[in-house]
Protein backbone atom coordinates (compact mmCIF):
# COMPACT_ATOMS: atom_id res chain seq x y z
CA UNK A 1 0.00 0.00 0.00
CA UNK A 2 2.98 2.26 0.54
CA UNK A 3 3.93 1.82 -3.12
CA UNK A 4 1.11 4.20 -4.11
CA UNK A 5 2.66 7.65 -4.63
CA UNK A 6 1.09 10.14 -2.24
CA UNK A 7 0.16 7.57 0.41
CA UNK A 8 2.24 7.53 3.56
CA UNK A 9 2.71 5.37 6.60
CA UNK A 10 0.20 7.32 8.70
CA UNK A 11 -2.52 6.80 6.08
CA UNK A 12 -1.87 3.08 5.78
CA UNK A 13 -1.73 2.60 9.56
CA UNK A 14 -4.92 4.64 10.03
CA UNK A 15 -6.75 2.73 7.30
CA UNK A 16 -5.78 -0.65 8.70
CA UNK A 17 -6.61 0.36 12.27
CA UNK A 18 -10.05 1.68 11.31
CA UNK A 19 -10.99 -1.14 8.94
CA UNK A 20 -9.54 -3.95 11.01
CA UNK A 21 -9.71 -7.41 9.50
CA UNK A 22 -10.25 -6.90 5.76
CA UNK A 23 -11.66 -10.41 5.35
CA UNK A 24 -14.91 -9.23 7.03
CA UNK A 25 -15.75 -7.37 3.84
CA UNK A 26 -16.80 -9.13 0.65
CA UNK A 27 -16.34 -6.12 -1.62
CA UNK A 28 -14.99 -2.56 -1.45
CA UNK A 29 -18.50 -1.05 -1.54
CA UNK A 30 -18.96 -2.34 2.00
CA UNK A 31 -15.87 -0.43 3.13
CA UNK A 32 -17.15 2.70 1.40
CA UNK A 33 -20.42 2.35 3.29
CA UNK A 34 -18.49 1.61 6.49
CA UNK A 35 -16.66 4.92 6.02
CA UNK A 36 -19.88 6.81 5.26
CA UNK A 37 -19.14 7.48 1.59
CA UNK A 38 -22.34 5.95 0.17
CA UNK A 39 -24.68 8.32 -1.64
CA UNK A 40 -28.08 9.21 -0.21
CA UNK A 41 -30.78 11.42 -1.65
CA UNK A 42 -32.70 13.85 0.51
CA UNK A 43 -36.17 13.59 -0.98
CA UNK A 44 -39.72 13.35 0.23
CA UNK A 45 -42.88 13.16 -1.81
CA UNK A 46 -42.55 15.47 -4.80
CA UNK A 47 -39.46 17.18 -3.40
CA UNK A 48 -36.20 15.91 -4.85
CA UNK A 49 -33.27 17.04 -2.76
CA UNK A 50 -29.54 16.96 -3.28
CA UNK A 51 -27.55 13.75 -3.33
CA UNK A 52 -24.82 13.75 -0.69
CA UNK A 53 -22.68 11.25 1.17
CA UNK A 54 -24.40 9.76 4.18
CA UNK A 55 -21.63 10.47 6.75
CA UNK A 56 -22.84 7.42 8.65
CA UNK A 57 -20.01 5.21 9.66
CA UNK A 58 -16.43 5.68 10.78
CA UNK A 59 -15.66 9.38 11.02
CA UNK A 60 -11.92 8.80 11.43
CA UNK A 61 -11.77 6.51 8.40
CA UNK A 62 -13.61 9.10 6.33
CA UNK A 63 -11.20 11.78 7.55
CA UNK A 64 -8.12 9.66 6.77
CA UNK A 65 -9.31 8.97 3.22
CA UNK A 66 -10.33 12.59 2.61
CA UNK A 67 -7.05 13.99 3.93
CA UNK A 68 -4.92 11.75 1.73
CA UNK A 69 -6.81 12.60 -1.46
CA UNK A 70 -5.36 16.10 -1.89
CA UNK A 71 -1.68 15.07 -1.77
CA UNK A 72 -2.61 11.96 -3.76
CA UNK A 73 -4.00 13.91 -6.71
CA UNK A 74 -1.04 16.30 -6.55
CA UNK A 75 1.70 13.67 -6.61
CA UNK A 76 0.15 10.66 -8.36
CA UNK A 77 -0.50 11.11 -12.09
CA UNK A 78 -2.91 8.16 -12.33
CA UNK A 79 -5.20 9.43 -9.57
CA UNK A 80 -4.86 12.95 -10.99
CA UNK A 81 -6.15 11.70 -14.35
CA UNK A 82 -9.14 10.11 -12.59
CA UNK A 83 -9.80 13.39 -10.76
CA UNK A 84 -9.55 15.39 -13.99
CA UNK A 85 -11.88 12.97 -15.74
CA UNK A 86 -14.58 13.42 -13.09
CA UNK A 87 -14.18 17.20 -13.22
CA UNK A 88 -14.21 17.58 -17.02
CA UNK A 89 -16.55 14.90 -18.33
CA UNK A 90 -19.41 16.19 -20.46
CA UNK A 91 -22.19 14.16 -18.88
CA UNK A 92 -22.55 14.99 -15.18
CA UNK A 93 -19.22 16.73 -14.37
CA UNK A 94 -18.49 16.79 -10.65
CA UNK A 95 -17.46 19.74 -8.54
CA UNK A 96 -14.08 19.75 -6.80
CA UNK A 97 -14.98 18.10 -3.52
CA UNK A 98 -17.34 15.65 -5.19
CA UNK A 99 -14.50 14.54 -7.46
CA UNK A 100 -12.23 14.24 -4.41
CA UNK A 101 -14.75 11.91 -2.76
CA UNK A 102 -14.91 9.83 -5.96
CA UNK A 103 -11.09 9.57 -5.97
CA UNK A 104 -11.21 8.58 -2.28
CA UNK A 105 -13.63 5.78 -3.13
CA UNK A 106 -11.26 4.64 -5.89
CA UNK A 107 -8.43 4.60 -3.33
CA UNK A 108 -10.55 2.39 -1.06
CA UNK A 109 -11.05 -0.02 -3.97
CA UNK A 110 -7.31 -0.04 -4.68
CA UNK A 111 -6.49 -0.69 -1.01
CA UNK A 112 -9.08 -3.49 -0.93
CA UNK A 113 -7.52 -5.17 -3.98
CA UNK A 114 -4.01 -4.83 -2.56
CA UNK A 115 -4.98 -6.30 0.80
CA UNK A 116 -7.25 -9.13 -0.36
CA UNK A 117 -5.49 -10.30 -3.50
CA UNK A 118 -1.91 -9.60 -2.33
CA UNK A 119 -1.08 -7.75 -5.54
CA UNK A 120 1.42 -4.93 -6.03
CA UNK A 121 0.06 -1.52 -7.01
CA UNK A 122 0.45 -0.83 -10.72
CA UNK A 123 -0.86 2.59 -11.75
CA UNK A 124 -0.84 1.94 -15.47
CA UNK A 125 -2.86 -1.27 -15.02
CA UNK A 126 -5.32 0.61 -12.82
CA UNK A 127 -5.89 3.18 -15.59
CA UNK A 128 -6.20 0.49 -18.28
CA UNK A 129 -8.91 -1.32 -16.31
CA UNK A 130 -11.19 1.74 -16.38
CA UNK A 131 -13.59 1.60 -19.32
CA UNK A 132 -14.54 5.06 -20.55
CA UNK A 133 -16.05 6.12 -23.85
CA UNK A 134 -13.10 7.42 -25.86
CA UNK A 135 -15.18 8.98 -28.63
CA UNK A 136 -16.79 11.63 -26.43
CA UNK A 137 -14.88 14.90 -26.09
CA UNK A 138 -14.40 16.29 -22.59
CA UNK A 139 -15.80 19.61 -21.43
CA UNK A 140 -13.44 22.56 -21.26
Amino acid sequence: MLSVDGVGLVTVAGFISEVGDISRFKNPKQIQKYAGFELVENSSGKHKGRTTISKRGRKKLRKIIYQVVLPLIQSNKEFRSIYDYYRKRIKNPLKGRQAMIAVGCKLIRVFFAIMTKSVVYNGSKMIEDIHRPTQLPQAA
